[in-house]
């Protein structure tokens, strides 16, 4: 028999012959009004995870994952303000419900139902998942991921204390906020989880405001593995800088006590506190999962026994807030009038073509102020000396520098953040001086976890800020690339465009350092980044286009919300020369305030018709000596740089190509899943080319003399361009 039905048929007899679980007497701070208010939001709860299931045996609803055991948390909603941003875990129906009950207007019964239909007028996913938020409720939309969303409740923890220091224009959360961010008692094990905990004491150790209140709703079992007895606690009693606190989830007069007591201590202290709450599973995991096939049937009675239901039936009646009789009626009825919506609800439209699911991968234009007016003055005070060197040719890394001063400078809310991005200033030096320019609160050296510096960035953006998070290496994006992929592309398309996080993620990466880390500081592979939707991919070859492509990215991000990752070659951020030692030919002047290169727009260098040579990055740096190389053997290319790789730009591309019939495609990624592939389909499919590509081989990067072994190379461009024109 279906357990679900065994739990509601024992709900309705056990409150009918007064035959209620033991537990301790009501006692706390909780008011008989605002327990019965707690009481209805669980009622809800468990009839809408009832309504879903029923809706998917009629094949009306869709997967989910439900609440029950869990709806304890309504009482912690209770005890929070519904202007405190919640990161929720996906079992917490109830703390939506609980707080829509502070904020008039709210129909959480409407909501989460068209949700659980896929309908297009679900008002937070828009009919794209089942997911619980609400921009009304601060409330982000999260899947069913395993702890992703713990990295960036640090960042927006973070972002509070910041905003005090340094507003941003389109700020988000009162200072006088918390952050709170659910998971559950298995997720508390992910590696992910594990960085985000630390990272939260490595802050509150400096005694840097942090306030974020971690719950862990503990039912003692991820899917079918068991936790250990009393690990939890075990784990996080003693840990510094985490104050614990502990709740009975059974009980919601005890967990609104604790739970106000670890709210104000977060809230008064600024410091981050982790709420530990005991609760049961009900029914399974999720879908058609059953209980019973890997743990005893004695183990999931138990369970059943302490439905959290019943236990409210209990503390209700014997506070007197409520009989047994009228708490049979609140779920009762509750049960009819969502049957009753549930109807109204299957009929609504639902998504049906691409455009319509991909309508919200772009987030919205944001009308935001051009700049915070930096004068002339001021960045004569910050930069100093570099002021008068601006007059004159520089490289790739001190111009970067140099764009990056004038961005802090105009725009308040832009913040860096990486691994030795401040004292040191860059393993590159291209964040050098920032930090004594502009404070170590603007320019954050953080501790050495990818995932904490992403979710750090994520969070920011959440309240305003414009994040340029700093990856030392691309090779490092690996251990954290989810958190772009899972959590930040996501936002916008699970939320219909109401919730983004913009930012610009910088990535120092690509080949051809000399004698330098082998593949580990040394990487060629960006596939991972190309095949996320909504994510902007750049790649500047040069100083003059790094910086006009930078600003644009800042631009993008601030006023179009998006999310770019910026690659910056490695092997050229010191590069002075092109063709022979001394011609500084690889050296560009800073460009004038305002000069922006935008999207889809390439560069083209040389005007020969013999051949195109379409590359990036490095790639361009030795197409343009191949160019040289090719000239003086009476063969005429030209070079085009895309600059930006995903999306491609298509049309400014084919445009650069209208007078050739040949073009070479030099791709320093790999032949396979590389960049080529993408432009060997693009240009087949547009045009009568005749198409050839050198590339980089399948395989890592070595150290030492053989370090451009497996990369194409200025000989092999001008062989194959030969090749192709004889």
């Amino acid at each position: 028999m279906d357990r679900a039905r065994i739990v509601e048929q024992n709900f309705l007899r056990r409150t009918a012959a007064g035959d209620l679980p033991p537990g301790r007497a009501p006692a706390g701070i909780l008011t008989d009004k605002a327990a019965v208010e707690v009481f209805h939001a669980q009622c809800l709860s468990r009839a809408l995870d009832l309504q879903s299931r029923e809706m998917q045996a009629a094949g009306e609803g869709f997967y989910t994952i439900g609440s029950s055991g869990h709806e304890g948390i309504a009482a912690v909603a209770a005890a929070l303000r519904p202007t405190d941003p919640a990161f929720l875990h996906y079992r917490d129906g109830a703390f939506q419900i609980a707080r829509a009950m502070q904020v008039p207007g709210q129909s959480m019964a409407w909501d989460m139902l068209l949700s659980f239909a896929c309908s297009r007028d679900d008002p937070i996913s828009g009919g794209r998942h089942k997911v619980l938020g609400s921009k009304a409720l601060n409330i982000p939309p999260q899947t069913s991921t395993i702890a992703s969303h713990l990295p960036k409740a640090l960042g927006a923890a973070y972002s509070i204390g910041a905003a005090r220091r340094h507003r941003p224009e389109h700020v988000s959360y009162p200072d006088d906020a918390i952050v709170v961010c659910s998971f559950g008692d298995a997720s508390a094990n992910h590696s992910t989880a594990q960085g985000a905990f630390n990272a939260a004491q490595w802050t509150s150790y400096q005694s840097t405001p942090l306030p974020l209140l971690f719950v862990c709703e503990d039912n003692g079992i991820g899917i079918s593995t068991e936790t250990p007895k009393g690990w939890i606690e075990a784990t996080f009693q003693n840990r510094p800088g985490l104050k614990y606190f502990a709740c009975d989830g059974l009980d919601i007069f005890d967990t609104f006590r604790v739970a106000y007591e670890a709210a104000d201590y977060v809230r008064r202290r600024r410091k981050p506190a982790f709420l530990h709450i005991q609760t049961v599973r009900l029914y399974g995991h999720a879908g058609a999962d059953v209980a019973t096939t890997y743990l005893p049937k004695a183990a999931v009675e138990a369970d059943e026994a302490n439905d959290p239901l019943l236990h409210s039936v209990r503390l209700l009646a014997a506070r007197g807030a409520l009989d047994a009789q009228a708490a049979r009626k609140v779920y009762a009825g509750t049960r009819a009038r969502v049957a009753r919506i549930a109807a109204e609800v299957v009929t609504r439209p639902r998504l049906k073509t691409a455009s319509d699911v991909m309508a919200s991968l772009i987030p919205p234009t944001r009308t935001s102020h051009p700049t915070n007016a930096a004068s002339d003055a001021d960045r004569s005070v910050v930069l100093g000396p570099a002021a008068k060197a601006q007059e004159g040719p520089q490289p790739m890394s001190r111009l970067l520098n140099w764009a990056l001063s004038d961005l802090m400078l105009e725009h308040r809310e832009v913040m860096l953040m990486g691994e030795d991005v401040g004292r040191k200033g860059g393993v590159y030096g291209v964040t050098q001086k920032l930090q004594k320019r502009f404070g170590s609160d603007r320019v954050i050296d953080t501790l050495l976890d990818e995932q904490s510096i992403l979710g750090l960035a994520i969070g920011m953006a959440h309240n305003g800020f414009i994040p340029i998070p700093e990856i030392q290496f691309l090779a490092y994006l690996h251990n954290a690339e989810d958190q772009l992929r899972g959590e930040a592309a996501t936002l916008p398309f699970f939320s219909n465009g109401q919730f983004t996080n913009p930012m610009v993620v910088r990535i120092a990466g690509l080949g051809y350092q000399r004698g330098f880390g082998g593949h580990f500081h040394n990487d060629n592979s960006v596939a991972v980044l190309r095949d996320i939707p909504g994510l902007i991919l750049a790649c500047p070859s040069n100083g003059r286009d790094a910086v006009r492509m930078l600003r644009e990215a800042v631009r993008l991000a601030r006023e179009e919300q998006r999310i770019v990752a910026f690659l910056e070659p490695i092997a050229l951020y010191p590069m002075r020369d092109l063709l022979e030692d001394g011609d500084d030919g690889w050296m560009n002047q800073y460009p004038a305030a305002g000069e922006r290169i935008e999207t889809g727009e390439v560069g083209t260098h040389g005007s020969g018709t013999d051949l195109a040579i379409v590359t990036f990055g490095n790639g361009t740096y030795l197409a343009r000596q191949a160019q040289a190389d090719l000239k003086s053997d009476g063969i005429d290319a030209r070079v085009i740089d895309l600059r930006w790789l995903s999306p491609l730009p298509e049309a400014g591309l084919l445009q650069a190509l209208a007078e050739c019939d040949r073009a070479l495609i030099v791709d320093e990624t790999r032949r396979t899943g590389g960049l080529s592939e993408a432009l060997f389909a693009l240009l087949t499919e547009k045009t009568d080319l005749h198409l050839n590509r050198v590339t980089a081989e399948d395989s890592f990067i070595a150290t030492g003399p053989a370090y451009g072994a497996t990369l194409p190379s200025r000989e092999g461009i001008v062989d194959a361009a030969k090749a192709m024109v004889a």
